[in-house]
């Protein structure tokens, strides 16, 4: 087993790599990282997005991409040198003996085939079981990986599936032929904690039973809960390795340090991620939230059915400016559908909605027209919603009113404050990364500076330090301008740390509400209990005492 300082431990990995170099026209992006992961074994790999991570892993099984140049002093994979590997033994390789996930599951999946027939042809490239029982061994992956009735989901196709549903097919697909090595980038970022824990169970399953497994993850709480190693990774280097408990427990690292200061809990709300400084106090125009009891958007009694399915019924909540109302529960639970009828995009079957006390629902569209800049949404997959043959620059200014001379340098200002650089601009959505076109989404939702911001699962795509920053500019909004905020996630740390009433949804409705420090430390639904129980908690349960100062938390710059 090598490890990045070179070091042989005497075991005998799956797959090892000494000095891995790899660069893009010229510029190298990983720098002399060294791994191994032998059978049974769990190494974690954690950093920032840009920092190496993708691009480490994808090489580990020939798929650096085209113009990429890779170089190593050793690299073995199944006890053969890869460096002498064609494109012939690489794709000898994969799917038999790894299996990979990948963090984007509509990119990954064939749009024009259902997934059962995704999951199907690994079954029969692999030869995996006899013709007569595959359909029946692609139901049983379905359901290990928690689609619900597999029957039905297998005969749809990627588009036709929520974010939650298409990342399970894909880990469902990765694991079908039953691989020695297991490669997840970041298996777990569109799943509710729930189904994480359970994907988590099944990974620690196939551990268990000798799989190797090599995680990329900026979820630190997740790799806590099954990582045996963890390599920290930063600008293409490892800064730090070591055992998963101590890594997480007693980093060494000030780069460590921070990524963990950055972590959301209820312990961190009042005080920005980034640096640990009290968050100022939020106001609506000047007046203290408290005070301010007309409400900006209401629903009243909800009800919203799909052909014979019911998906929400009798929601109802009320939201003040400058307040934060989170919305948790398992894909399908009917969040999604409550924040598209809140924005009008969906009418409701029954119940109404109202905005600044007017209607807001059941208008003709014209009617709410001049409205809409006053309610934004930030989607949770921004590529389903931009149009691809626009720029960045056009996606920010499109909701904009200002003079054409103006619109570019409120563009950059917006861009600046989401932590992109100024190139990023003339780019089109499929040139950035999941992470940068999340960060995109929100800049264009943050534009007309609205009095309401529904947030559908707005950082479930961005790595730790990039989550602490948006996050911390979505407070800093909230007290400069008094914006009221819907904030859908299954992330139950962020929402304790953002949100000031949840509302915990399952089946359609509102199995709990209150203040979310009520509701999570002392929750009286059953269904609520679950969920904090499934929650993944770093070592010792709290990153809250973590120091905070100076350089040492300053994980990422562009705010």
């Amino acid at each position: 087993m090598i490890t990045n300082s070179g070091e042989d431990t005497g075991a005998s990995p799956l797959v090892a790599v000494r000095n891995l170099r790899v660069g893009f026209n010229g510029t190298e992006v990983v720098r002399g990282v060294s791994l191994s992961v032998a059978p049974g074994e769990c190494v974690a790999v954690v950093g920032e997005s840009g920092s190496g991570k993708s691009v480490t892993a994808r090489t580990l099984l020939g798929l650096a991409g085209p113009g990429s140049s890779v170089r190593a002093s050793a690299f073995t994979v199944a006890g053969r040198d890869a460096l002498t590997f064609g494109e012939r033994e690489w794709r000898g390789l994969r799917g038999r003996f790894a299996g990979l996930v990948l963090q984007d599951a509509l990119v990954s999946l064939d749009p024009l085939r259902t997934v059962g027939a995704e999951i199907g042809e690994v079954l029969t490239a692999h030869d995996v079981v006899p013709r007569r029982w595959r359909e029946s061994r692609t139901l049983e992956l379905l359901e290990s990986v928690g689609v619900p009735e597999p029957e039905l989901h297998a005969r749809r196709r990627p588009h036709e599936l929520s974010g939650g549903l298409r990342q399970r097919v894909l880990i469902a697909s990765a694991i079908a032929a039953e691989p020695e090595l297991i490669i997840a980038d970041e298996p777990t970022t569109a799943l509710d904690v729930t189904v994480q824990a359970q994907i988590m169970r099944l990974l620690a399953e196939r551990k268990a039973a000798g799989t190797a497994l090599l995680l990329i993850s900026h979820d630190l709480a997740v790799v806590a809960s099954i990582a045996d190693r963890i390599l920290v990774m930063r600008d293409g280097r490892v800064v730090e390795e070591g055992p998963a408990l101590d890594v997480l427990a007693a980093p060494a690292h000030d780069y460590t340090r921070a990524l963990l200061a950055a972590v959301p809990s209820a312990t961190s709300r009042g005080t920005r991620l980034t640096d640990g400084a009290p968050l100022a106090a939020r106001h609506a125009n000047g007046t203290p939230v408290s005070s301010v009891r007309a409400p900006v958007l209401a629903v009243s009694g909800l009800t919203r059915s799909f052909g014979p399915r019911r998906v929400v019924e009798d929601v109802s909540f009320a939201l003040h400016r400058g307040e934060t109302l989170g919305i948790v529960g398992e894909s399908g639970s009917g969040k999604t559908t409550v924040a598209r009828l809140a924005l009008a995009l969906i009418e409701p079957d029954d119940g109404r909605v109202t905005l600044h006390g007017e209607p807001w629902s059941g208008l003709p569209e014209r009617s709410r027209r001049p409205r809409r800049p006053t309610l934004q949404l930030i989607s949770q997959n921004p590529l389903d919603s931009f149009d691809p043959r626009h720029t960045t620059a056009r996606l920010i200014a499109e909701p904009l009113r200002l003079p054409r001379a103006g619109r570019r340098a409120r563009v950059l200002d917006l861009l600046a404050r989401v932590g992109l650089p100024p190139e990023v601009a003339g780019r089109h959505p499929r040139e950035l990364s999941g992470g940068q076109r999340q960060r995109v989404a929100i800049a264009r939702a943050l534009g007309p500076r609205p009095d309401v911001l529904v947030c559908d699962e707005p950082v479930s795509a961005l790595d730790v330090s990039i989550q602490a920053q948006v996050l911390d500019l979505l407070a800093e909004l909230q007290a400069e301008y008094g914006t009221a905020m819907v904030f859908i996630s299954h992330d139950l740390g962020v929402v304790q740390h953002i949100a000031d009433r949840v509302l915990v949804m399952k089946d359609g409705r509102v199995v709990e509400e209150g203040e979310v420090d009520g509701v999570f430390t002392a929750p009286r639904h059953p269904y609520t209990r679950d969920l904090v129980a499934a929650v993944p908690r770093l070592p010792g349960g709290e990153v809250a005492d973590l120091p905070r100062s100076g350089a040492e938390t300053q994980v990422s710059a562009g705010m």
